[in-house]
Order: structure tokens, then sequence, then C-alpha cells
């Protein structure tokens, strides 16, 4: 099998600003892509690697961490035997695992020629398409409100809105207007990305009951499971946890919290499809609802999640990331009526053109 790694900056058009409370402004997404090619089917992997708000990786040390990674592996292995190799896996760190994971679960679908949400336990007639929310993030009041009527024409109507990075009565307008605007025609959830202290998140959320809101992500910051859960006791809308999920141990922890909180989970936390496909059947099976969501990222990042959504059948999907990307070399996703769909060809069923990215570096062996 031979390996090649590459890499994009990918950006959206018509002027959208990623801006949260963790992150500040952000411009594009740096992007790594791995391509595997057997002789006869070609698959890709992607994972977005300027996140260290997140996990607190920079993308310098996850590109170089990559390179070393994909470096020492054994490329003629069968890509089962990869997927099966506990001790590949404990080497790595959770994005440089997701971008082996995707691109090996690309590679054994089209080989079988099938829909990876197939491959992955989905009925057959099952469509490649889910529901979505779209994003909000922080910006002017004129672009905040001309964004938002434009998912609503557009026929997206689950919206989340970003919070927590000036004052709350800004965060409190904003949600308002909303309400005011498009009244009950709309779902409504807020994500904090940890902004508030422990001081203030109790009677935050106590406000925030008034605009029937579907849940509060991650409204306190990382460390604290003890504080979230109170809160969660106390809160009159439900919290669901987010950057709190970063292993299928705090996947345990909120199964164990009996539906007290909910779960976002994403490949690029969790380590790539194989993990988070576990932690999201453990959910199910606890009766925890729970949200397959990732960051904003590129169509294969997007296409695994949407199939993974299709396997699995989450309470809440966030898979709007590929939507508006100006430069994006994979194709095959379309965003309409809520919904992000992809098709029916084998794998993650894309196109893609890594002639829009650069080459870093080759593997063989």
């Amino acid at each position: 099998m031979q390996a090649s790694l590459h890499r994009a900056m990918l950006s959206y058009g018509g002027n959208l600003m990623l801006h949260t409370a963790s992150s500040g402004p952000i411009t594009g997404l740096d992007t790594l892509y791995l391509r595997l090619c057997d002789g006869d089917v070609v698959a890709t992997g992607e994972v977005r690697i300027n996140i260290a708000y997140l996990n607190g990786l920079r993308a310098e040390v996850v590109l170089a961490e990559a390179l070393s990674f994909f470096d020492r592996i054994d490329w003629s292995l069968e890509a089962a035997d990869l997927l099966a190799d506990d001790a590949i896996w404990a080497e790595a760190s959770a994005p440089v695992r997701m971008l082996l994971d995707t691109a090996l679960y690309d590679l054994l679908a089209r080989r079988q020629g099938v829909p990876l949400a197939q491959w992955l336990g989905a009925d057959a007639a099952t469509p490649i398409s889910h529901s979505t929310n779209q994003t909000l993030f922080i910006s002017t009041p004129e672009q905040f409100l001309a964004q938002a009527e434009n998912y609503i024409k557009r026929g997206f109507c689950d919206l989340k809105v970003r919070i927590g990075a000036g004052a709350f009565e800004d965060d409190l307008w904003r949600l308002s207007q909303l309400r005011e605007r498009f009244g009950q025609t709309i779902k409504l959830a807020v994500d904090a990305n940890g902004a508030w202290s422990r001081d203030d998140a109790e009677a935050k959320l106590a406000r925030l009951a008034e605009f029937d809101l579907a849940y509060v992500e991650q409204p306190v910051p990382v460390g604290d499971f003890d504080l979230m859960l109170d809160l969660a006791r106390k809160s009159p809308v439900p919290l669901m946890l987010d950057e709190s999920v970063s292993s299928l141990q705090d996947v345990e922890a909120i199964i164990e919290a009996s539906g007290r909180l909910w779960a976002h989970l994403k490949l690029v936390k969790l380590g790539g499809i194989a993990p988070t496909l576990k932690a999201a059947k453990a959910l199910r099976n606890g009766n925890i609802p729970f949200m397959l969501g990732q960051m904003n990222e590129g169509g294969v990042a997007t296409a695994a999640a949407l199939h993974l959504a299709c396997a699995t059948g989450p309470t809440f999907a966030e898979l709007y990331g590929a939507d508006g990307l100006a430069d994006d070399p994979a194709s095959g996703l379309t965003y309409a009526q809520g919904r992000v769909t992809g098709t029916q060809a084998p794998g993650l069923g894309l196109t893609v053109d890594l002639s829009k990215t650069s080459l870093l570096k080759e593997f063989a062996r």
C-alpha cells in the first residue's frame, strides 16, 4: 500500500468568520489529508490541525507527529490488520489517529463497493443524508441576524448560538432577537465553550430558560465533572458536554450520570470512527441523548461524521462544517432544507482532488 500526506488551508466564502469564546477569530482550516492506494482503490482521510483551543496541540506539533508516525508504519500490512493493531493506535494523538482511521475505513468500504454507513451497520436502504444544525458565531449584530436569515431561507431551522465571548446581556439580546423574529419555527441551543465560571453558571442557566433552548453546551471549563453534574441537577435546561468528552472513560462517566448530562461526540476528540462508533453505541444502549458532530472541517471529515450518523442515529447532529467552503478538494456533499446529503458511492462517496493541496511526503513499504 502506498500512502502520502498532504496539507491545505481551507476557507469559507461569504465572509463567514469562525469565532467562539474558546477559539477567538479563525480565518481558515489548516487541514491534513492522508491518501492511501492499494493499487486498485484510492481512499482519503482528513483532519483539521489548528484546533489547539480544543486539544492543546499546536498545528505544527500535530504535523510533526503525523510525519514521524506514518514513517514508522508498515504499509505492507493489510488495512484491516492496521485497524486491529492496538499497539499502532496507542502511539498517536487523537487527531493523528483520526487521520489514519478515516482513510482506512474509506479504503475498506470502497473495496467492498458499499457506502461507509452500510459497512458500519446501516441498512442498505439507508440514504446518506442527515439533518444538521447550523452555528451562529460571534459577530456584529448585523452579521448575526443576516446569517440567521440566510440559514432560515435555506431551510436550516436548527440553530446553535455561540455565547460567552462578551457580555452575557449581549448573548441574551441575540437570543431574544431570534425568538422575536422566528418564534417557535426554529430550534435553539447555545454553546458557551466553557467560558462561564462556577460562580455565575447557575444564575446564567436560570436566565436562559425563557428561550426554550434544546440544550446548553459546555457551560464551564473542562476538569470538574462533579461541578457539571451538580449544575445539571439544578439547571432548567439540559446540559451537553463537548470539550469534556475526549475519551471513552468520559463517555462512561456520562452514562453513569443517568441522563443528567448529554454528550457531543467528535471523531477528532476520540480518535476516529472506531472509538466514536463504540461511544455512540454505548450512549444509545444507556438511553443517553447524544450529538454526533465535528469541528468546522472539510468534506472528507464531515462525510465521515455523516456516515457514522447514518449508522448510529444520534439525537442531534452537527454536520455543517463543509457548508460554504470555497476551496475544498473534496466534492460530493450538498446542503439544503436542513440536511447534508452525500452519495451512494462506495466508502465516503466523495471525489477528492488532492492537486488542490500541497504534497508533504510519500510513504511506501
